[in-house]
């Protein structure tokens, strides 16, 4: 039998570039080489695609993108193609055949549907959530306005756009009447917490606002909510598995990137220390989050749980990390699948939604 031929995508226009190595390196070591082809394809910082012939050792360092063997290539739109163009030297193209795309990117331009788009043009299968359901979950002021339709509590929030920047003063006195500090502020469309501040007065706020607007146009101030930060895995498509729940216990205030991608700075715990009916009860709103959503694939459902027994979805990653600490691998773990397993189980579930058989 031939093998799958999966193009694992990774780098990316993202302030999350760096991560994405680190996830890509692990995900390739990691599926089974007798059933996987592997096509490494780069995308550097500036938005250039690559394909990457060399060794996985220069991914991690970022050395990859000056390998000798790096060939320009482009995806085609045209599902006619199914697949690659590299651009040889010899200025020939040459059609590279594709069965499968496992993106590894994560923040914008990989996860927030812009790139799901190009994948869904090309008719290429691809693991994860589709275009509108990254879009919707990337955006944390959309994912608050989905999910308390669906009856799913999140923390109280107000949303400001660049454009009210001039307003700034008012602006903070309308936070200040519907919320209470400490709030944090955060880039609506970021991930593994970059841009966030943690603010406990009106200056504070108005700094954080500021900062948060280097990273994206819009933001949103939520009310701080203390509890425990506990995480669940899901995957699948039409009937999709939780897996038990994490916990992380930071130990600075809260779960920043240091303690997403450097496990010195926050402790880890799974099972997470809460009652089964606690984890129950996370696992079941975790799926019914998911659904609402429209997710598929897999996602990383993220959580507070409060003393008096109050749950708070935090945010949905619909391209959760698959670094060594990473929580989705090793909660999927807890179940018994193995990173390979887990692999196969994600490009299964692809070539499912795209109703294209899995051989």
């Amino acid at each position: 039998m031939s093998r799958i031929r999966v193009a694992v995508i990774f780098g990316g226009v993202s302030n999350e570039h760096d991560i994405s190595l680190i996830s890509a390196t692990n995900i390739i070591k990691a599926l089974p080489e007798e059933k996987f082809e592997v096509i490494p394809i780069g995308i550097t910082k500036k938005g250039r695609w690559l394909y990457f012939p060399g060794d996985l050792s220069l991914l991690a360092d970022s050395l990859w993108e000056n390998h000798p063997d790096c060939i320009p290539c482009i995806l085609s739109p045209d599902p006619i193609n199914k697949g690659f163009f590299k651009m040889m030297p010899d200025s020939t193209v040459v059609n590279l055949k594709i069965d499968v795309i496992f993106p590894v990117l994560h923040g914008k331009n990989g996860e927030d549907g812009t790139i799901q788009g190009l994948f869904t043009l090309s008719g290429i299968p691809y693991v994860g959530c589709d275009v509108i359901s990254s879009a919707n979950c990337m955006d944390k002021d959309v994912t608050h306005i989905i999910l308390k339709n669906a009856g799913i509590k999140t923390a109280p929030w107000y949303t400001v756009y660049a454009h009210q920047l001039s307003q700034l003063d008012d602006i903070v006195l309308n936070i200040e009447k519907k919320l209470s500090y400490p709030m944090f502020v955060k880039p609506a469309n970021c991930g593994s917490s970059i841009g966030i501040s943690k603010v406990q007065n009106a200056e504070d706020l108005k700094n954080g606002i500021k900062y948060a607007f280097a990273h994206d146009k819009k933001v949103i101030v939520e009310t701080g909510i203390v509890g425990r930060e506990v995480e669940c895995a899901v995957m699948g498509n039409i009937n999709p598995v939780s897996s038990p729940i994490g916990e992380i216990e930071p130990v600075d205030g809260f779960y920043d990137f240091e303690g997403k991608y450097k496990s010195t700075s926050c402790g880890l715990y799974i099972p997470a220390r809460i009652s089964d009916h606690d984890s129950e009860k996370i696992q079941g709103i975790a799926k019914k989050a998911y659904c609402a959503m429209g997710c598929k694939g897999l996602s990383r459902v993220d959580f507070f749980l409060c003393d008096n027994g109050d749950i708070y979805l935090n945010e949905i990653n619909t391209l959760p990390g698959f670094t060594s600490i990473s929580m989705f691998p090793k909660l999927m773990e807890k179940l018994g699948i193995t990173q390979a397993e887990l692999l196969e189980q994600l490009i299964k579930f692809a070539f499912e939604r795209a109703d294209v058989t899995y051989e």
